[in-house]
Order: C-alpha cells, then structure tokens, then sequence
C-alpha cells in the first residue's frame, strides 16, 4: 500500500499525463494564446499612455516642486531661478489661522505678502515707532532683498507708514529655517525674541504672546517637516560612506550567490539539522514541563486554591497549567515523528529537488541575473504612474482673487474675494479704496472637462499601475519557467541543455503568451482593488463602526487576502504550465491545478521544506552582513591605514539600515529565482513520473539521486 501511494497519484483531480514521444522540453510550435486578452491590455496600454499625455499637457508639477510667490511667479525656477525660498512677510496672519500647513500641502497662500528670496532670513528686527516719524527715508529702514521687486527704496516716495500698510515690505523679521522650499519660524530661537518687539505696532504687546502664535500656528509643521539638518546630516554620512555600503551590498550578493551555490550539498545536513533541532526543543519543552509539573504538584499547588483571576502569572504556579502544556507539547511531539516516520521519503524527494535546483542555476548563471531586467521594468512602471499622478494632480490652471491684506481701510470690506485676477498684472492701483488689495491664489480650476474627470483618470492611473505591475511579475515567472524546464527536460545534461535558455524564453514569452499572462494578472489585480477599496471604506468609517460591522468587514478583509494568495498560487504555477505546453491561461491553470491535486501531500512537503531552507538562507544572509556592518560602522572592526573613521559618522546606523535592507532585496530576488526553480523542476518532476515508467520508450528525465530515492531506474539497452 506504502509504494502504490508512493507511485500513483490521486486520480480524483483528472487523469494522469500521458506518454508523448515528440515532447522533450518547452514546446517549439506553439501559437499565441488569449488573444483577446492580449487585445484589451494593449487598449488599457494605449489609454494609459494618452491618460499620460494629458496630464502631461494639461499638468504643471512645478506647483508641487516649487513654491509659488504673490505675483504667480515659482521660486527656484524661471526668472527666480537664484531665490528658491519662500519668504512670509507677516507670518502670525498664517499662523493665527494656521494657513501655513494649508499652503504648504495643498498650495494656498497665506493671506499675506510672499516673494522669492535667495536665503531666509536668521536675525530678528522689526520697525520701531520711531521709524514712523514723517521725514524718515524707507530706505534707511527697509531690506532692499527682503521687498517686493517692483518696489525701488532708492527711488520711492512713499513713506514707511504707507509701505507696511500695503505690505510692499515687511515690519518684522524672525530667524527662519527652510522647509519645503519656504521660510519657516525657527521654533529654537522664538525664546530669544528682543523685548522692542512688544512695542512695536502691529505685534502684540507681549513678546511671549507672539512667540506662542507662531508656535502654535506652525510648530507642528516645523516638527513634521524641517529635516533639513538632519537631511544634511544623513547625506554627509552616505557621502562619506557609499564605498563601504557598496561592499557590504556587494558581500551580501556574494553570500547569496555562493549559498545557493552550495545548497546541492548542504541541503540535507541543513534540513535534517532544523528538523533535530525542531525535536530536541520539544523534547526540552517536554521535561521542563514535566519538571515544574512534579515541583508544583510536590507543594500542592492546585487551581483550586488559585480560583479565577485576571493575574495570568499567577496560573503559571499551579500544577494543572503546567500539566495542560506537558500534554499539548508530547502530542506535537508524537505528530512530529510520526509525520517524518511516514512521509520521510517525500522529504527526501523535497531535498532532492532542492539540490537539483542549485545544480540548475549553476548550468545557468544568466537566470539570477534576469530580476535586473524585472527589477527596470518595475522601477518603469512605479515611475511612470508617480509622473502622471503628479501631471493630473496639477493639472488646472490656478485661480486667483482679490484679497484684502489689511482690513483697517474701510473701502476693504466691499472685497469679498469673488473678483478674479492675474498677479503678473495686477495692480493694486485699480482699488483706491483698499490699498491694500492683493492678487492671492485661491484653488486650481476644476470646470474643463478634463478637470471634472481627474477623479476617474486617478482611478484608471492607479488600475492601470496595479495591472502593469502584475504583468511584468508575471512575465518574469513564465521567462524563467520555461528556462528551467528545458533544463529539466534535457535528457543528458548539461550537453542537451538549448543555448541561452533565458533569452529564447523570454522571446517566447513576449510573443505567443502576453494575452495569457494579462489575463492572470488582471484576475490578481480585480482582488487587489477590491483589498484597497475595503481598506478605504474600513480607514473612513472607523469612528463610526459598531463592533459588528467592524467584524464583517475584518472578515471581509481576511477572505480577500487569502484569496489573493491563492490566486498568486495559481498563476504562478499556470505560467510554468503556459512556459512549458503553450496552453492559454484557463487550460494551464486546470492542468497544474489538478497535477498538484493530485500530489497534494508532496506539494506541502516541498512547499515547507523550500520556504524553511530559504528563511533560514535570508537570516543568514541579512542577518551576517547586518551583524558585520554593525560592528564596522559603530568603530568596533578597525581599519588599517585609517583608511574610514566611524567617528566621522552622525547616524552610524544609517549605512547600517541602507546594508541590512539592501541585503534583504538581494537576497530576495536571488531566492525567489531559486525558489522559481523549485517550483518548475517539481511540475516537471510530477510530470515525469505520470509520462514515463524508465522503459527505454519511456525513459524518466529526472537525476539518478531522485531515481534512487523512488526506487527507479531507466533500463539500458542491451
């Protein structure tokens, strides 16, 4: 009974592959396969591309680049290419209604003056009552630089009064930092605020007043968003110390390079150490339980002295606790063994394919090269959706109105901020009765057409992102699917092995199989919309949720992941099936589907057995180079020639965090090849065993180590 299980698999999933004598590998002739499919992503492909040109038409990222002065004109760029900073000319009218984080995250201006300047200012001054004296030149009080342009200090005849009333310049100054590209309050320094301040006019009488509006109009902006020292900081440290990250990036590769490398002879003693260790922790566990058991029970510690208690320690001194444990740990114990007892040949048969699989990636290098390739057309596809989000997000023209800067003219209250203007036109003369009209940007216009619809065109963006980046995966797998199983169907290898496998893969891929690998990923990319959505409704309703709407919906949420799961379980065994037969997507799918079906148990061996080997491989990888880097970068591994100075570094963790994460994307595209490989030459594995029977018409395709371990031999012609 032990070795039909062993041969025949569960034909209650189809029936079993048949001999084919003209198959030998991937199939050469073979034609294009969800042609329909492949029609509508070249659609969704090509509305992509023009939803792209219009944004590109219509969208003006320098309002999210640059920031935006009075007049209209952007700081840092055009004809104030040499002013990149923002500068307020009374920053407590933004911070009183905390205007500035307004104009700093969706693009409103604060109701006060702003002009380009080429640094912020770092020193307090303000106007004193004496500068207000009739006969007192404006030039002798004001910045030149800190003016509005069209306002000449040398030539004006208007007095100071008038020049702070219509905010051509400002009254008062405090250090600032940049920040986004505006001139921002340095909170540090609010503390040293001059006692003159509180007598001059327009400022509050007490200098503590003053530094709590500021304060509290901008300080949570200046928490959140003035990085710039520390920004400076860090980049001095990767300037410093790129050379050594680059090795250790480079380490960890090596590293990776070489375990996969070696797994053909280290897989078994890895395997059956976790597993001798797996049992030793549990026959542990096993006596420390029985230990604390016969202590407790020798001082009649019972649960029924302890009753109920919200105190779980106190649980942890009675007999029956440590009992229960005891009891569940032998059962784990006994399922353990008797599952190595009893399924101990698929483990070997798991170990086997992985050691085939080193052997593979060693016959072709080339295959841990090709993420690369997946990795450009990813950083595309992330880039190109980014670039049209910012388009479309910036897509309308601005719109400005006329604002009051100073509502003490009485003629300013018949501006009620409804009359449009241009601030490259503008002029204030036009409002004698409110010299103090100014041209404020208000909102991006959104009554065209293409504006009614940027909704959507996010939406379509955000789809469109999610399928191509689906696509490109799927790609990936199927290219380097059928790569491994010509190796697997090459009957003496490495001579029968087809010249560059990778390559002529990759061409079969992109010009039979495009609609068949759309089609998977689309099915992918329906369920993680529907994820995002749940998420979106789940991050609204929140506060208003009662617990049972919140348990639908976390059921929901858990239904979807698992499905999504799944399907990546199927798609990317249908792209080995689509590699290898040609078939398209449905055809593929029911035939790995049922193929796996019908070798269930061995699928879950190999499964556990491959992601424990590869868990263990990325700690090892990730955690070496991170233990390594530590003590490089913290000064505990020295140098000789002093040719790097730890002490030179601000943050020494951050090359360490830029080598561990480096280390882990590494390590990761390396093993998920391998991991691509293991999966394909299982497929081919159960195919073999269900096409051929090792007669000399049906000779098996799979190494003499497997042959052993299943009690199979090909016959030899005599």
């Amino acid at each position: 009974m032990g070795k039909k299980e062993e041969d025949g698999p569960d034909s209650g999933y189809g029936e079993p592959a048949q001999f084919d004598p003209t198959f030998n590998g991937p199939i050469k002739k073979r034609g294009c396969t969800d042609i329909i499919c492949c029609i509508l992503f070249m659609i969704v492909i090509l509305g992509y591309i023009g939803v792209g040109m219009l944004a590109w038409l219509y969208g003006d990222p320098r309002h999210v680049l640059f920031p935006r002065n009075s007049t209209g004109w952007f700081c840092g760029n055009g004809p104030n290419k040499d002013k990149p900073h923002l500068f307020y000319f009374d920053i407590l009218k933004c911070a009183s209604s905390a205007n500035v984080l307004v104009a700093t995250l969706s693009g409103l201006q604060c109701p006060t003056t702003q002009i380009c300047v080429k640094e912020c200012p770092s020193t307090f001054w303000a106007v004193s009552p004496l500068d207000y004296i009739p006969g007192k030149l404006a030039k002798d009080v004001f910045n030149q630089s800190l003016c509005v342009p069209s306002l000449d200090l040398q030539k004006t005849d208007l007095s100071v009064s008038e020049i702070v009333n219509k905010e051509l310049c400002p009254f008062f100054r405090i250090p600032t930092t940049s920040a986004l590209g505006r001139c921002f309050p340095d909170i540090q320094k609010l503390g040293s605020i001059p006692d003159s301040f509180s007598s001059t006019p327009g400022l509050p009488s007490s200098v503590n007043e003053t530094a709590n509006l500021i304060k509290n109009g901008t300080g949570d902006i200046i928490n959140s968003f003035n990085v710039k020292n520390v920004g400076l900081r860090i980049f001095e440290d990767f300037a410093s110390s790129w050379p050594w990250i680059l090795v250790g990036l480079v380490i960890a590769m090596l590293v990776s390079l070489l375990f996969l490398l070696l797994l053909r002879f280290i897989a078994p003693v890895m395997i059956w150490l976790i597993i001798i260790g797996l049992l030793a922790s549990g026959a542990y566990g096993i006596w420390h339980c029985y230990w604390e058991y016969a202590n407790y029970k020798q001082q009649s510690a019972s649960i029924t002295n302890v009753g109920f208690t919200t105190n779980f320690q106190t649980y942890l001194h009675v007999q029956e606790t440590w009992l229960a444990i005891l009891i569940i740990l032998c059962v784990v114990e006994a399922i353990i063994l008797l599952t190595l007892i009893f399924l101990r040949t698929r483990i070997l048969i798991a170990i086997a394919l992985i050691q085939e699989s080193s052997r593979a990636i060693g016959h072709m290098m080339s295959s841990l090269a090709f993420p690369l390739v997946t990795f450009a057309l990813l950083l595309v596809c992330v880039s190109y959706w980014g670039a049209t989000a910012i388009y479309l997000a910036t897509s309308g023209q601005p719109i400005y109105k006329v604002v009051p800067l100073n509502h003490s003219y009485g003629g300013c209250t018949s501006i009620t901020g409804n009359v449009t203007c241009d601030p490259q036109t503008f002029n204030s003369s036009d409002y004698p009765e409110c010299p103090t009209a100014s041209c404020i940007f208000i909102n991006y216009n959104e009554e065209g057409l293409f504006q009614k619809n940027m909704f959507n065109l996010q939406i379509y963006n955000a789809i469109a992102f999610l399928w191509c980046v689906n696509f490109v995966i799927a790609v990936g797998q199927c290219t380097l699917a059928g790569a491994f199983a010509s190796y697997y169907w090459a009957f003496s290898k490495p001579d029968d092995i087809p010249m560059f496998p990778v390559g002529a893969s990759f061409m079969r891929t992109l010009r039979y199989h495009v609609g068949s690998l759309a089609f998977g990923s689309l099915i992918l990319t329906v369920v993680q919309v529907v994820r995002i959505i749940l998420e979106y409704i789940d991050h609204k309703t929140r506060s208003a949720q009662n617990p049972c709407a919140r348990f639908v919906l976390c059921c929901l949420k858990c239904c979807f992941w698992c499905l999504e799961k799944f399907i990546k379980f199927i798609n990317r065994n249908a792209y080995i099936m689509i590699a290898i037969y040609g078939k398209n997507f449905c055809v593929s799918a029911k035939n790995a589907f049922s193929l796996l079906m019908r070798n269930i148990i061995r699928v879950v061996v190999l499964d556990k057995v491959t992601d424990v080997l590869l868990f263990f491989g990325k700690l090892l990888v990730v955690g070496g180079v991170g233990v390594l880097s530590f003590f490089f970068f913290s000064g505990r591994i020295k140098l000789p020639g002093d040719t790097f100075r730890s002490e030179t570094l601000n943050y020494y963790w951050m090359p360490i965090i830029t080598v561990v994460f480096g280390s882990y994307l590494i390590a990761h595209g390396f093993f998920n090849v391998y991991n691509m490989c293991v999966d394909t030459l299982f497929l081919c594995f159960l195919e073999d065993l269900e096409r051929n029977d090792g007669s000399l018409q049906k000779p098996y395709f799979m190494s003499t180590n497997l042959m052993k371990i299943l009690n199979k031999s090909n016959k030899q012609a005599k």
